[in-house]
């Protein structure tokens, strides 16, 4: 027996406990991944072994266990075995696990090393030609959007009489009650994201005494006036707008966008253009009310806040009420994860033996996101603590045949 054979195992032993030691101390590091030392046996020209050596040190890609952590920068990838693609400041590109994300003062997405998260601009979609970009949240203003288009529902009361009056309105000459059976307002939006406030009153036509036919525009039915006033009494263009309902109490006419109301440039915004859909208003034994009352445009508005969706987009939520996408985080896969080559700081590189980095987004065998959720370690504290008390039998043992040859030679020694 030489003393080779036991060095070699304290050395191997060392290194088990080293990367024992390092698995445990990282137990509750976000988005670590667990190593084990394998080891392979030394020979040279002879059928007694020469000892052991570290052959390589594996790391296991399973997935860690999924905590709730509150923060909407805090992203955790689910079901999956996708990377978050970082960069640093001088270009490097860097491979990781651990979504704790944080906002720098410019809009910078960074982990906590400093790394920029990458991904795809608003409106570009991934695979689209474009390369991954560090991504950026803006503070700037969402820009207003002008009603182009106004959904409503009304329920108008077929009891209602005839207005005793014609309809009219100028500016300080409103309308008054014996003019229309029903008024409400809607709310509209200019270029500038100004609210404009148009009112509208219905009045029930009186049908035409025979021998004339129309109205009714439906036979047997009902026709109905809509006017819309501005916030200074003028009467928009487009209005009036005939509603002819059948028998039944249903619209027939005018068809969902044959209507546009139309305001002229003022005060620095654009002319307004806005279709009106009004499928779904009924004329019924029932009092007047809105049922539904929606149109597209909204003022501008300051970014409060953002989350993360599952399949890695930033949504912006704004102080109008508007939400929007500001970009979307880009995943790597890699043919083999055991290749990539640890870099410490919770990140990896790529290397010839993990393969070129395949990008994507969120989904599919990449895993999705999950904001305000962070990746855990995925080191088995109890299985670790059984594997140190291996190790350290193992290396007792190995220095039990040093201390054997020893004797042995001491032995030899005292002849």
């Amino acid at each position: 027996m030489g003393f080779g054979q036991g060095v070699s195992g304290l050395n191997a032993a060392a290194a088990n406990l080293d990367v024992i030691g390092n698995n445990i101390a990282n137990a509750n590091t976000v988005g670590f991944k667990q190593s084990t030392a394998q080891f392979a046996d030394v020979y040279a020209g002879t059928k007694i072994g020469l000892g052991t050596r570290v052959n390589s040190v594996v790391q296991s890609f399973n997935q860690g266990n999924i905590e709730a952590s509150g923060r909407s920068l805090d992203v955790a990838i689910t079901n999956g075995n996708g990377f978050f693609r970082l960069t640093s400041p001088d270009g490097a590109v860097y491979y990781s696990r651990n979504g704790q994300f944080q906002r720098q003062e410019d809009g910078r997405i960074t982990n906590m090393q400093g790394l920029q998260v990458t991904g795809y601009p608003p409106g570009v979609a991934g695979g689209a030609g474009v390369q991954p970009q560090p991504l950026v949240i803006s503070n700037a203003q969402m820009a207003p959007q002008a009603t182009s288009s106004i959904a409503a529902k009304f329920q108008l009361d077929s009891r209602s009489t005839v207005p005793t009056t014609a309809f009219a309105s100028v500016p300080g000459t409103p309308p008054t009650s014996n003019m229309f059976n029903y008024s409400t307002a809607i709310n509209v939006y200019d270029s500038l994201g100004n609210k404009q406030q148009l009112t509208a009153y219905f009045a029930k036509v009186a049908n035409a005494t025979p021998p004339a036919t129309t109205p009714p525009t439906v036979a047997g039915g009902t026709d109905w006036n809509m006017y819309v006033t501005d916030a200074s009494g003028n009467v928009v263009g487009g209005a009036p707008v005939t509603m002819a309902f059948d028998n039944a109490g249903a619209l027939q006419s005018p068809a969902a966008g044959a209507i546009t109301l139309t305001q002229p440039a003022a005060n620095g915004a654009q002319a307004m253009a806005m279709k009106l859909d009004l499928t779904g208003t009924t004329q019924f034994g029932a009092d007047n009310d809105v049922k539904q009352l929606s149109q597209n445009g909204y003022t501008s508005g300051s970014l409060l806040g953002f989350s993360v969706d599952s399949d890695g987009t930033i949504t912006g939520s704004y102080s109008n009420e508007q939400t929007k996408p500001l970009g979307q985080m880009v995943m790597a896969a890699f043919g083999n994860v055991e290749g990539l080559k640890p870099e410490g700081d919770n990140v990896w590189s790529a290397t010839g033996a993990s393969g070129q980095a395949l990008l994507g987004t969120a989904g599919g065998s990449m895993g999705t996101l999950r904001s305000n959720a962070v990746e855990a370690s995925n080191v088995d504290l109890s299985g670790q603590l059984v594997n140190l008390i291996v190790a350290q039998r193992n290396y007792q043992a190995n220095a039990q045949t040093i201390k054997a040859q020893d004797t042995v030679m001491q032995t030899l020694v005292n002849l």
